[in-house]
Formats: C-alpha cells, sequence, structure tokens
C-alpha cells in the first residue's frame, strides 16, 4: 500500500492524496461506510459500490470473529468473496467493541478476555490472535488491538492503558511480519494512537506509533463523549507529529462539521455509524441542513429529498412519500434515507478534497459548517 500526497491547502492543513491498493486507488479525504458483520445496515452495498462509488469500507474483527466465525470466512475466501465486495477494505481491531463490553471483559497484559454479547461464551483477543483473524478476513488495511480509553477518565488509567496499547502494537507489527497474506493481495497495518484527551499522552503516544514506521497510521480514543474542541485539539496534536507522506486515520468520527474540521487539521480517513443510524431514525443530512423526515410538514411536501443531490434516487423519491414509507413502517425507508446519507457523506468528503486541489478548501469550509448544522 503506498499514499500519494497531491496538495495542501495554504489557509489549513487540509490534505488532497490518493491511498494505493490491492482493490483501487482512493482518493483522500475518504468516508469509508461501516459495513460492521459483513453489510452495511439496511443497505444493498452493490448500490454503494454501482452507484455512490465508495472505493472503501469497514468491517469490524471483533464482530466478524464471532459471526460467521473465521472458519466460514476462510472456506469463503475472505471477506471480500463472502460478501461479494470488490472495492478495498478496512477491519478495525474490535479494540473499540470490547471497551463497549467493560462490564464483561478482563484486560491482561497477554490480551483481553471477554463474553459474547450473542451467546455470553467466553473469548481471548491477544495482539497475535487479532492479526491472524484479520488475515483471515483479508482487509486491505488492518488496525492493531488498542484499548480505547472511556471520557473522562483518570490520567494514570490512561496513561497505564497508553502503555499496553503501545506495547500490543509491537506484538501486532511482530506478528503480521511474520505472517502472509492468504488471498494473493497484499494488506496493510497501522499502529494506533491513544492517550485520552491528555496533551502529554497524545504527543507521547504519536511519537511512539510514528517510530514504527508502518504505511498509516490511526488516530483513537476521540469521539467518545467528550466535547468537540477537545478532539479537535487532540487531533491537531496528533496530526502534526505523524509523518506527513503517511495517510491518517480518526476512528469513528463523526458528524459532517467534525468530518470538515478534522480535515481542515490533516486527517484523511474517517469512518462512523452516524449516516446509516440516523437514517434508520429519520435524520437526513443535506446540502443545506439536517432534514427530519418524520415531522408533519414533509406529508404533502413532493419535492426531492435534496434538491442539490446527484444521486437518482434522490429525484426520483419525494419527501412526502419518504415519510410515508417511514410513518408506514416500510423497510424501504430505512433503505431509501440509509443510501441518501452515505451518498452524502462521500459527496462532502469529495467536495472537500475538490476545493483543497482548487485552493479555496478553507473558504468553502466556513460557508459550509452554518448549513450542516442548521434544523431544516
Amino acid at each position: 500500500m503506498q499514499f500519494s500526497l497531491h496538495k495542501e491547502d495554504i489557509q489549513s492543513r487540509a490534505r488532497a492524496g490518493t491511498l494505493h491498493t490491492a482493490h483501487g486507488d482512493i482518493p483522500t479525504p475518504i468516508f469509508m461506510p461501516v459495513g460492521t458483520q459483513g453489510t452495511i445496515k439496511a443497505v444493498d452495498h452493490f448500490l454503494v459500490h454501482s452507484q455512490i462509488k465508495a472505493p472503501i469500507i469497514l468491517g469490524n474483527t471483533y464482530h466478524l470473529y464471532l459471526r460467521p466465525g473465521n472458519e466460514t470466512l476462510i472456506k469463503a475466501g475472505g471477506l471480500h468473496q463472502f460478501m461479494g465486495w470488490p472495492n478495498a477494505m478496512l477491519t478495525d481491531s474490535g479494540g473499540y467493541q470490547v471497551f463497549s463490553l467493560s462490564h464483561k471483559r478482563k484486560l491482561t497484559e497477554e490480551g483481553v478476555t471477554f463474553q459474547s454479547h450473542i451467546d455470553g461464551s467466553k473469548h481471548l483477543f491477544t495482539p497475535e490472535s487479532v492479526v491472524d483473524t484479520e488475515r483471515i478476513i483479508g482487509a486491505d488495511i488492518m488496525m492493531v488491538l488498542d484499548e480505547c480509553t472511556p471520557w473522562p477518565c483518570e490520567y494514570e488509567y490512561a496513561r497505564k492503558s497508553l502503555e499496553v496499547t503501545h506495547r500490543w502494537a509491537q506484538r501486532c507489527m511482530l506478528r503480521f511480519q511474520e505472517t502472509e497474506p492468504l488471498y494473493g493481495h497484499k494488506q496493510a497495518l497501522f499502529p494506533i494512537v491513544q492517550g485520552s484527551t491528555y496533551a502529554d499522552l497524545r504527543k507521547h503516544s504519536a511519537h511512539f506509533i510514528a517510530e514504527l514506521d508502518a504505511p498509516g497510521y490511526a488516530i483513537g480514543g476521540l469521539s467518545v463523549g467528550e466535547p468537540d474542541d477537545l478532539m479537535y485539539e487532540m487531533s491537531a496534536l496528533v496530526c502534526d507529529i505523524l509523518p506527513k507522506d503517511k495517510p491518517r486515520y480518526l476512528m469513528g468520527v463523526g458528524t459532517p462539521a467534525n468530518i470538515l474540521e478534522n480535515i481542515a487539521l490533516g486527517v484523511d480517513m474517517f469512518d462512523c455509524v452516524m449516516p446509516t443510524r440516523n437514517a434508520r431514525h429519520g435524520l437526513l443530512f443535506t446540502r443545506n441542513g439536517i432534514r427530519n423526515i418524520k415531522n408533519a410538514k414533509y406529508k404533502d411536501d413532493f419535492s426531492p429529498i435534496d434538491a442539490d443531490s446527484d444521486l437518482r434516487e434522490d429525484q426520483a423519491y419525494t419527501l412526502a412519500y419518504l415519510r410515508h414509507l417511514f410513518v408506514s413502517g416500510e423497510t424501504l425507508g430505512l433503505q431509501l434515507a440509509s443510501l441518501h446519507n452515505i451518498h452524502f457523506y462521500i459527496w462532502l468528503v469529495r467536495e472537500a478534497r475538490q476545493h483543497i486541489l482548487k485552493g479555496d478548501f478553507f473558504e468553502w469550509k466556513q460557508a459550509m459548517l452554518p448549513k450542516l448544522t442548521h434544523r431544516l
């Protein structure tokens, strides 16, 4: 995997580049739709590929390890073949899911023992076993095992957790070097910067992770409840330290405004469940603000979902029809809303890229931000 940096914005630290993978080139900045269990919830991923043309999606090691399981994935020839996805793929190591199961897991130097949320069975994730599972999944980009600390978090806990995460990262890198891809295409492994919202810990972690000389780097432990200003502060600190010639991935972020602000700080890659999760509750992101499609005012509104959109479904289906689907409990409503929101996020990062290349990203971002948070 290689990364080409094409242009940096003069008034911010925004970057436009291209990430070259075995399953195609990825223009950055990029948003990765979340396909946790080998599916993007409520959406046919063929449409995400053929119409939205997303160059990369995300899967999750924790969930795929539990279902369908490593044996099935090996027989299928990896997740690309199993789900019929032709483009690039990234897998999270499952560290965040383990964090969310705090009452069902135990962390030690060896790894993390946890209970399955499905049947209560006990399992052990070690840095080595996670790399093995991600080899089996076959993602183009793999994540190391880390601990995602909660917010707020005591300094001493964050410090100790950070040191464990660093040692786990070293073990993951070693395991990666000792093993080979299973399906004929090369894979890359990204280590993860942690440190909660403590500036000295973030700086220490960024320097440590940068010295691992990986093909790319992730920033974890943000978007876990901290104020946006703290997120931006930590992101800026880390991006100032990580190498300029490698991609930077901010995990689990976020709102459209969060994405634009972090692009301005030098982040290249994003993922978040927000587009599809909000869509299933009837919240639609548009170029002019956020709509709650279940509101009665859309009952007789026969205009497109987003008048400026270039997605065919947005032009074919009206606000009134989509509201009808939601109030009637029709699952097509979930699919159309989810497809729209994914398209919006992909449009947003593509538009950001064009403005970086054009040289007016900062002005465009400042004009867009009030619209993105406006409730229609």
